[in-house]
């Protein structure tokens, strides 16, 4: 199975000192998404955590909603002509029952580390309609200081980013600031599909009392992975897209960016922020 890191020799310049040495780099190997045998999609990710990879991914495209559903999911043996196992094949095979999609051209799809799903075949494609509808009654409402407290307990998390520095994070928190799960990878949508397909299998979706931390920017498939999860408050150390805006606008979700120390932008769901201060104009 492919390692989280691996190490390649590199020239060190420092000063005009010139050097040898290896580097510790993260690992980044392709995973083919089998649903019932067939082929679905491509991503490229760190090794690790593939079963809960694959799991959020199907529930970011609706096919799944419910731990029930799914029958199991294996690495495919003999996923080469010459028969090795090369671990970065993976099967998810439905439970009876469950409705296979229709796995056309437009829907089987190559994702990258750096753009998501960008194989869709229209945007009205990728607004896939949630089995978890946001539903926090009571809302959840988190005062601000919480929230700037959280990107440094994500950043406390982050083992392999110590050794690396080159992995996206993403983490769950409760309500109250309590740190419920981490992921890391080379692609922050699948950090998230991670934590979505682990909420999966231990039957704790929806994630409706729930915050999700991002590293990096906040996209329009972040967003849309939140809300298929049931995801109410989204947060990001950096800029949402205007399509995140929109979606965290229309399907309540509360799009909090720029956070950073006490400092931040909220978007979209601001009645989930507790806000003393009067919200002026400028």
């Amino acid at each position: 199975m492919g390692r989280v890191t691996e190490s390649r020799r590199t020239i060190r310049i420092r000063d005009g000192a010139v050097s040898t040495r290896p580097d510790t780099l993260v690992a980044e190997e392709p995973l083919e998404i089998r649903l019932n045998g067939k082929p679905l999609a491509i991503t490229m990710r760190t090794p690790g955590d593939d079963f809960a990879l694959a799991a959020g991914f199907l529930v970011s495209e609706g096919v799944i909603g419910d731990g029930s559903e799914v029958q199991g999911i294996v690495y495919c043996a003999g996923a080469t002509a010459d028969g090795v196992n090369t671990y970065n094949v993976v099967d998810v095979k439905l439970a009876p029952g469950v409705p296979v999609p229709d796995i056309t051209l437009e829907r089987n799809v190559y994702t990258t580390s750096s753009c998501g799903l960008c194989g869709k075949a229209s945007l009205d494609a990728v607004r896939t309609t949630t089995r978890h509808p946001i539903a926090d009654a009571p809302p959840v409402r988190v005062e601000p200081a919480l929230l700037a407290a959280l990107p440094d307990r994500l950043r406390a998390a982050q083992r392999v980013f110590d050794r690396t520095g080159g992995l996206h994070a993403a983490a769950l928190f409760s309500e109250t600031g309590e740190l419920l799960d981490v992921r890391e990878d080379v692609g922050r949508h699948n950090a998230v599909d991670k934590l979505v397909g682990r909420a999966l299998t231990d039957h704790r979706l929806p994630l409706s009392r729930a915050i999700l931390l991002v590293s990096g920017r906040a996209s329009f498939e972040l967003a849309q992975k939140a809300v298929m999860a049931g995801i109410p408050m989204l947060a990001a150390v950096s800029a949402p897209s205007s399509l995140a805006v929109d979606l965290a606008a229309e399907t309540g979700l509360t799009l909090v960016g720029f956070l950073r120390g006490p400092s931040m932008n909220v978007y979209a769901g601001e009645h989930r922020i507790a806000l003393e201060a009067t919200v002026g104009q400028g």
